[in-house]
């Protein structure tokens, strides 16, 4: 398509290019467009394929237009962008020209293009880079201590016997309860067969610890005040009385650690069931040792390489960053460092990261680039099936979405793409395995100097994966008198 192309300005990594595109060219691509839809055009009072190009044109020269108009924009950024220019992110649109006018076919089409170029930059010799991995092999004690912590959590209730059974801490009071507020039943309040372990934490405070020294077949009035900050709005910060018949007492009774426990998580002896927790914790300290290692990677290309950022992607980023800080605030959930700085000394810091993930992610994406990382389909579709299943039914339309929506796709696919690149690096480069503690393994790694201690990036960047055990499943009930 002809049309003229003049950079109207530049400063460092910003360009302005001016972009017109001649009426006559814009007319005579209409022709065309006309010319190649008129034989398969079916209108009612023309004979199939002899829909005469002016009547065509009165009834579709608009809309034809329009997409002829988009495929000019498209091109011109192509020819502007064309050599060794690459766009950091979508360039902007200023159209000048009426553009009624020029869907018309009676102006030029002249708009400016606002981009932001990719900076030139030297990476850094992969092969040169050295860094420790710290590694843990899990200890028997440490296996031990993680099929103690099973057994505890299988524990069971017995009934209490004795010539004086009394609920303590620890038991569990069986009964039903009725729950009132200034004399009358409210929605909510009452349970049939409740299960209240004294200490539980589970109840709204004071309704457990009333139940200490109850004996079976009583009846105990429990006075509480519901929290001003509890989910029921109706009955936040209210007085309420329950009516609770003990029905029986029972103590705990922990599980014993052998094959019976073992058949609990679905295993058939406690020889496999050590094996599978032992490659469980193997599995999380495997996690926090990559962890570890692309968090010393990062710091390592982060200071490692020096480079113009794109304004608008630090201000993208940053804008990110500081939505979520002001979600925090707003939450009461801010940490105690950060509540006692202003706005402006917060921002300041929060600027730094966002300038260190620009930084991070144009060094990933030119390393990957150059070394022709590419992420498969099927490795998109993996994800994508994982993010479908984190919405149980309504898994086709989070796969719809994410298939009409390109923007939502490419989020999937970074993340991907950033690990491959990791790991590329990870290959190539001069990687010591170190044995260390659990302790230490676990242990969080300092900031970067000038990044201050903030929680957005120790977030993202410093929390290590913790270790999970097998777990049975298990449904509770949530009256209004728990929390």
């Amino acid at each position: 398509m002809s049309m003229q192309i003049v950079e109207k300005s530049g400063e460092g990594l910003s360009r302005v290019f001016g972009v017109t595109v001649p009426a006559a060219t814009l007319s005579e691509r209409l022709d065309q467009k006309i010319a190649e839809i008129r034989p398969q055009m079916n209108i009612k009072g023309f004979r199939p394929g002899k829909v005469p190009a002016a009547h065509v044109k009165r009834m579709y020269g608009k809309s034809l237009m329009s997409e002829i108009v988009d495929a000019a924009v498209n091109e011109s950024q192509q020819q502007a962008l064309s050599g060794n220019l690459r766009a950091a992110a979508s360039p902007e649109i200023s159209v000048s020209s009426d553009l009624d006018k020029v869907l018309e076919g009676g102006a030029d089409l002249a708009f400016d293009l606002s981009v932001e170029l990719m900076p030139e930059f030297q990476t850094m010799d992969l092969a040169k880079i050295e860094l420790e991995r710290p590694i843990h092999e899990p200890t028997d004690a440490e296996v031990d201590e993680q099929i103690k912590e099973l057994a505890e959590q299988s524990q069971t209730y017995e009934p209490k016997t004795g010539k004086a059974v009394k609920a303590a801490e620890g038991d569990m009071v069986v009964g039903d309860f009725v729950g009132r507020m200034d004399g009358e039943l409210f929605e909510g309040g009452s349970m049939e067969n409740a299960e209240v372990v004294i200490g539980s934490n589970r109840f709204i405070p004071g309704f457990e610890e009333q139940l200490t020294g109850a004996k079976p077949d009583t009846t105990v009035t429990i006075g509480v005040t519901f929290p001003a900050d509890y989910g029921a709005a109706n009955l936040a910060g209210k007085d309420a009385e329950f009516e609770f018949q003990v029905k029986e007492v029972k103590k705990p009774k922990t599980a014993e650690i052998d094959d019976e426990l073992a058949k609990q998580f679905g295993l058939d002896s406690l020889d496999a069931l050590k094996e599978a927790v032992k490659t469980q914790i193997q599995q999380g300290n495997t996690q926090a040792s990559r962890f570890k290692a692309k968090r010393a990677l990062l710091d390592i290309l982060d200071s490692g390489h020096s480079l113009d950022l794109p304004p608008k992607m630090v201000e993208g980023e940053f804008a990110t960053i500081w939505q979520q800080v002001e979600g925090e605030k707003a939450s009461g959930q801010l940490s105690d460092e950060d509540k006692e700085k202003t706005d402006d000394q917060l921002k300041v810091e929060y600027r730094k990261i966002a300038e260190r993930r620009v930084r991070l992610g144009l060094v990933l994406a030119e390393i990957g680039r150059v070394n022709n990382v590419t992420v498969e389909d099927q490795e998109l579709n993996q994800a994508l099936i994982a993010e479908a299943r984190r919405y149980p039914g309504q898994e086709q339309q989070v796969v719809e979405f994410y298939r009409q929506n390109p923007q939502a796709a490419a989020q999937l696919r970074a993340p991907i793409y950033e690990e491959k690149v990791v790991d590329l690096i990870l290959e190539k480069a001069k990687v010591t395995d170190k044995v260390v503690t659990k302790a230490e393994l676990e242990a969080e790694d300092e900031l970067p100097e000038g990044y201050g201690d903030t929680p957005t990036e120790a977030k993202a960047e410093k929390k290590p994966v913790k270790k999970a055990a097998p777990k049975k499943a298990k449904a509770t009930e949530e009256p209004a008198a728990e929390e």
